[in-house]
């Protein structure tokens, strides 16, 4: 598989907390490399392949990492077919019972993810954290908001951040007292003021790599806003070193939505910006329809494309003239333009082809995955 590496780009240098390197199969989370984007797959893990077609259509929408919940011992052979035919390295979600881990990890798992305050007690966390050092196999510790034991949220007089914060160290030490330090942490709440709290105070304490996400963010545009707010409130101060979008549905969209959010901070690059105007009374265009046969039309290409759909001549050549492709609407014709500049003029009906014409010779011989 070669030895692990994660192109960084100067942008992606940009504003980054210092964190120590982890390494996740061929890849390293932390120590000054790009933002990860992860995601997890929401098929029944018996069925092998069935799961193995979401995490090929995951990979092939930008995912880098994958987790796969194990929920039984019976799921341990589909876990076993998953990672040998696995395009992603896949990380191991494991719940309550050790043993689970202990057969993830000959199963040749990426990663694992527990939460030691649910496996057993300290012993069953120290033979796991052996297994995994034997194995050369990281783990994230993952506290969550709703799950936190109600002792621990009375000595911290029901303050959420504070015992989330409090949980993690305890749990911990539990690996570091092993000898084990291949960690990721995640401290997630379905509360963004909490989630963001909670890891800014980690990330002035500890330099572990963090994972971040939104818990239960909910489904649509809920979500997207709950994790957008999040999670680029944490990335613009430089804590996160890998990302889930967890929205209710197809995880695909997950990995969409992340890159959209790294890209707004210019934290990473991967397919085009789109860009249209929000429309008033000089639009001459049925512009909703346009924007979204564009976003159909380039949903494969890689390239990071600066692209302007705009519904009227201010906002077209001039406002967008960054663009290095955009469309935009007259009364009786349109124009197509590159950089500011007009190349084509067309009637309003072509404008559609003759920009994805336009866009194809863009991008000809630079990314096979325009339109597919």
């Amino acid at each position: 598989m070669g030895s692990p590496s994660n192109g960084v780009s100067a942008m992606e240098k940009r504003n980054r907390r210092p964190t120590r390197r982890v390494r996740a199969g061929p890849l390293f989370i932390g120590g000054g490399g790009p933002v990860l984007v992860q995601s997890m797959t929401n098929t029944d893990t018996h069925d092998h392949e069935a799961t193995l077609k979401q995490i090929h259509a995951l990979a092939a929408a930008g995912c880098e990492l994958v987790r796969v919940a194990v929920p039984d011992q019976q799921a341990l052979p589909a876990l076993q077919k998953i990672v040998d035919a696995s395009p992603l390295p896949v990380i191991a979600d494991i719940q309550f019972d050790y043993r689970l881990a202990l057969g993830a990890l000959e199963a040749g798992v990426a990663k694992l993810r527990i939460n030691p305050g649910n496996i057993g007690g300290a012993q069953r966390v120290k033979e796991i954290a052996r297994a995994a050092t034997a194995y050369g196999v990281a783990i994230r510790v993952g506290v969550n908001a709703g799950s936190l034991s109600r002792k621990l949220l009375a000595e911290k007089e029901g303050d959420i951040v504070r015992t989330m914060l409090a949980a993690m160290e305890e749990q911990l030490r539990l690996l570091l007292d092993e000898g084990f330090a291949e960690i990721v942490v995640s401290l997630k709440s379905s509360a963004v003021t909490e989630t963001i709290a909670a890891c800014r105070e980690f990330a002035a304490r500890w330099d572990f790599p963090q994972h971040l996400g939104i818990t239960e963010a909910g489904a649509g545009y809920r979500g997207l806003i709950k994790s957008s707010v999040g999670l680029g409130v944490l990335l613009e101060e430089g804590i996160g070193d890998t990302i889930r979008v967890s929205l209710t549905g197809d995880p695909v969209q997950e990995v969409t939505a992340a890159y959209e959010i790294l890209k707004a901070l210019s934290l990473r690059e991967r397919g085009p910006v789109i860009v249209s105007c929000p429309t008033c009374a000089r639009c001459n265009l049925e512009l909703e329809e346009l924007v979204a046969a564009v976003e159909k039309a380039t949903a494969g290409l890689s390239s990071p494309l600066h692209l302007a759909v705009m519904g009227c001549m201010v906002n077209g050549p001039g406002e967008a003239s960054r663009a290095d492709l955009g469309l935009a609407g007259g009364k009786n014709e349109g124009v197509i333009f590159r950089r500011g500049k007009i190349i084509r003029r067309v009637r309003k009906e072509e404008l559609l082809p003759a920009f994805l014409e336009e866009l194809e010779r863009l991008t000809a011989g630079k990314d096979n995955g325009f339109m597919s």
